[in-house]
């Protein structure tokens, strides 16, 4: 029996144009979510819509009773329907390439089943009344889902611009800046869920942990990121060459400037708009943590002359 796929790969065949615009698409989905899903916290717009799937009994979509609240928090539901647009589109490019790339479209599926995972948690926080473990869980589905189409992003840039390998032993630094930042990203959670931005312009509890405790503890997580990034751009920086050295020396940059929001937060009493603007930080300071670490992982100059080495590195970064 011949499946859709099939029918059409005999009919339609994509260039590996539309395959980067189809995973550019996706990624910028990825950091949208992320940041619309902080303007619904910010704004106390988490229950704007008190159901789910229905946004209110009896109507799937927000009403003008619903205020502003309901609007906020509907338009962030619709922008599941544009994730979902991305990824499937992201599927069938990738599934009709030209010259086909199978894990491509494996990386695809796994991108839709965490939208799937997003969504179900989603609505397991609206039941909860915005529960701050499920609010936490709901983030980091998103960043979940975030690391997908970085790696998806990252492995279609090899198809056309392979990545310079290192000359120079990096060990387990990049290993150990991601676990740093994933560290970080969880602390930041344990933060939001002691701080004053419920989500909600109700009674919604908190974290029973001490706030200030908790942003010491994200600070003290910030500092160990700094500390093994700037110790991988010194090791690296024997290779000015390499693709790893340049993604290093821009996560340093991305991550300095994520601190002066950071600090800016403190500053202004947790304005909303630096809140939003530190979301859009951690998820590009995650992004680069996992490009980093994609661009150094098993990339040693031993290969770097060997015959037909240029075709096996290719090869093993899409696996």
């Amino acid at each position: 029996m011949t499946t859709p796929f099939q029918w059409l790969a005999t009919r339609v065949r994509f260039e590996r144009k539309a395959l980067r615009r189809a995973a550019v698409a996706a990624l910028a989905t990825s950091v949208m979510i992320i940041m619309t899903g902080g303007i619904v916290r910010v704004t106390g717009s988490g229950l704007g819509c008190d159901g789910w799937p229905n946004c209110s009994e009896g109507s799937f979509v927000a009403t003008p009773e619903m205020g502003v609240h309901g609007a906020i928090e509907f338009t962030n539901r619709l922008l599941t329907g544009v994730v979902c647009v991305a990824v499937g589109w992201l599927i069938v490019v990738s599934r009709l390439q030209r010259h086909p790339v199978p894990a491509l479209t494996r990386w695809g599926w796994v991108q839709f089943w965490i939208v799937v995972l997003n969504a179900v948690v989603g609505g397991m926080t609206v039941w909860a009344r915005l529960s701050p473990y499920l609010v936490a869980a709901h983030f980091l589905a998103a960043v979940l889902f975030l690391t997908a189409t970085t790696v998806v992003w990252h492995k279609v840039r090899l198809l056309g611009h392979p990545a310079v390998p290192l000359s120079v032993p990096v060990g387990r630094l990049p290993a150990a800046l991601l676990a740093a930042t994933a560290l970080l990203v969880v602390a930041g959670t344990l933060v939001t869920g002691t701080g004053p931005h419920a989500g909600d312009s109700s009674d919604v509890p908190r974290m029973p942990l001490n706030w200030t405790a908790m942003a010491w503890l994200h600070a003290a997580a910030a500092v160990i990121v700094l500390a093994i990034a700037s110790v991988l751009w010194a090791r690296t920086r024997q290779d000015r060459g390499s693709t790893a050295h340049g993604r290093t020396t821009l996560f340093l940059a991305v991550f300095v400037a994520q601190g002066l929001i950071g600090l800016t937060q403190l500053a202004t009493g947790l304005a909303e708009v630096v809140i939003v603007a530190h979301l859009l930080g951690s998820a590009l300071v995650w992004a680069g943590a996992v490009r980093v670490f994609l661009d150094t992982h098993t990339r040693t100059a031993p290969h770097r002359h060997a015959p037909g080495s240029h075709f096996r590195s290719r090869t093993s970064a899409l696996r």
